[in-house]
């Protein structure tokens, strides 16, 4: 174990040193067993810092490091890369976080920051001299995905991962793929059939030798972990297994189905707006049709339930009117909503239909409007806000109803691919700006609607973002995973199973060692997390980086007395 250890304090430019007394951590530290090398720096991560790091841990022959500094989440790769050249382990570096743990949260208790401090880079110290070399856990990879759903994300998916020469199995539970995009009569900004887009994609897909269409399929098991899962699916002609490196989830959404007599729903001529688009590729016409009333957020932004805006609706009804202005000349519209949100370039669209007649009235929970049915014409009632609440009635031929996106069922899938599912019921990613099509689970990704309420653009761009993540984890052949992962003392382990219940990733199975059952951990899907660890009656788990000896170290560290 490490008996050299370089502890390396930074200023932060003020940010530490303005409420930390740095020097009087780097006195204190340096007197600390085994620290052979204690010193600061305005700025650790600098270029110059860094390579002063490197040379003292050369100098001095350090077989372990200590950074002082801001979250690890900054540059905890940073510093492992300096470890790594110095010819050090990167996994004997230990970063403390003295920044957002200390400085900022004393910035009015500066000798009790400081003190904090202490410990904490003490804690540090224990920690590094109880580590031991680690090494990336290596992964072989299978140079196949699966994609779940074939819709327009799927499909543009499954088409990129082609091109990058992976093998793809495109799994539809339809008889037909196209999702709820080829119900759609007419696209922005082609004025595009939906359906001439799917078919154009599906000849497209046909013609790639190397992407396998299972057509009214579904999964029903997984087994394995990143870079090669094994997957049972069901179909017409029974079950099949396939390896895959990878799956990317692109199962879409469901539109919200009105309740009976939500905004007249159920009366014949109050229709949702994809039944407009039906009642466009039927070819029905307005022959008694003079007067329409869209009435938007009908499913979305509600008191309880679909609490968030499906984003898409408001551009989607506008492009309608669009639309409808020029399939049905001279029929007035009325549009009646609580915000336009026609963000980017939709907005243009917006100014387009005002200027071709189509008249917008905000209306303001809880003052909905109201659908009356009045002789042959439906009356619609609504308090507009943009004149001071004055209630407007409109007589109506046609209302239709803008309805948003809610999650599909798929409890069976969340349950056969353990889906993190988010509080609005759509699956979520790690981070919706830093991992936005990751999940917790390597290996598992996100396109299209799945993850939320998207439009096409959008829904192909997560799709295409997915691709190239799938890409980058196959192509190169093998995956290297970090090591410090829970690991079994099976000596000490009488299987209770606790850990395996707590375990979110199924990472934990039970396994006979000389007669006995035993708990053991599968590397490549364990996170780390340490659930398992606490449940543990006998202590016979750990993690590696956390063992129970480094924790006990700094625990002692962090209680002694700070002279």
């Amino acid at each position: 174990m490490p008996d050299k250890v370089g502890v390396f304090i930074c200023h932060c430019g003020g940010n530490i040193s303005d409420y930390v007394d740095v020097e009087r951590v780097r006195e204190v530290v340096a007197e600390e067993p085994g620290v052979a090398v204690a010193k600061t720096f305005m700025f650790a991560c600098s270029d110059a810092a860094q390579e002063e790091m490197i040379r003292e841990i050369k100098e001095k022959g350090l077989d372990a490091m200590v950074v002082a500094s801001c979250s690890p989440k900054l540059h905890l790769g940073t510093f492992r890369n300096v470890a790594q050249r110095a010819g050090l382990n990167p996994y004997t570096y230990v970063q403390v976080n003295i920044r957002e743990q200390c400085s900022w949260a004393h910035t009015h208790q500066r000798d009790k920051a400081t003190e904090k401090a202490i410990r904490l880079v003490r804690a540090g110290v224990a920690r590094a001299r109880k580590s031991v070399p680690l090494e990336p856990i290596t992964v072989k990879t299978v140079p196949e995905v699966l994609v779940v759903g074939a819709g327009v994300a799927g499909l543009r998916a499954a088409l990129a991962l082609s091109e990058l020469g992976l093998k793809v199995h495109l799994v539809e539970r339809e008889k037909e793929v196209g999702g709820r995009l080829r119900d759609l009569d007419a696209l922005y900004p082609s004025g595009r059939k939906g359906r001439e887009v799917i078919q154009q994609l599906t000849e497209m897909i046909l013609s790639r030798k190397n992407v396998v269409l299972h057509l009214e399929t579904q999964v029903v098991g997984k087994e394995g972990s990143v870079g090669d899962f094994t997957v049972h699916l069901k179909g017409p002609h029974g079950e099949e297994t396939v390896r895959v490196g990878a799956i990317i989830v692109a199962t879409g959404f469901s539109p919200y189905e009105p309740k009976e007599g939500e905004f007249g729903y159920g009366h014949p001529r109050v229709i949702t707006l994809s039944e407009l688009h039906r009642w466009w590729r039927e070819g029905r016409g307005p022959q008694d049709v003079r007067q329409v009333a869209f009435i938007y957020c009908v499913g979305s932004r509600e008191k309880e339930g679909h609490t968030y805006c499906s984003r898409y609706c408001c551009a989607a009804a506008i492009y309608a009117g669009l639309v409808l202005r020029e399939k049905w000349p001279g029929v007035r519209q009325f549009h009646l909503y609580r915000d336009v949100r026609a963000y980017g370039r939709y907005e243009t669209l917006y100014h387009q239909l005002l200027e071709a007649g189509g008249v917008f009235l905000r209306f303001e929970p809880p003052d909905l409007p109201e659908v009356k049915e009045e002789g042959k014409r439906l009356l619609v009632r609504v308090k507009d806000r943009l004149s001071h609440g004055e209630e407007v009635e409109i007589p109506a031929d046609l209302v239709v109803l803008v309805t948003g996106m809610v999650p599909p069922e798929e409890k069976n899938l969340v349950e056969v691919l353990k889906l993190p599912v988010g509080k609005d019921g759509f699956f979520n990613e790690v981070h919706p700006k830093l991992r936005p099509v990751e999940t917790v689970i390597d290996g598992l990704l996100l396109a299209g609607t799945a993850q939320g309420p998207k439009n096409m653009a959008e829904s192909v761009s997560s799709a295409m973002a997915a691709a190239s993540k799938a890409g980058v984890l196959l192509l190169r052949g093998e995956i290297r995973l970090e090591p410090q992962v829970a690991h079994v003392r099976a000596e000490a382990c009488t299987w209770c199973g606790q850990c395996a219940e707590a375990c979110p990733y199924g990472a934990i199975v039970q396994v006979e060692r000389d007669g006995r059952a035993v708990a053991e951990v599968k590397p490549a899907l364990c996170k780390g997390e340490g659930a398992c660890v606490g449940v543990c009656p006998e202590e016979a788990i750990e993690v590696f980086g956390y063992t129970h000896e480094q924790i006990r170290a700094m625990i002692e560290a962090l209680c002694k007395e700070v002279s």
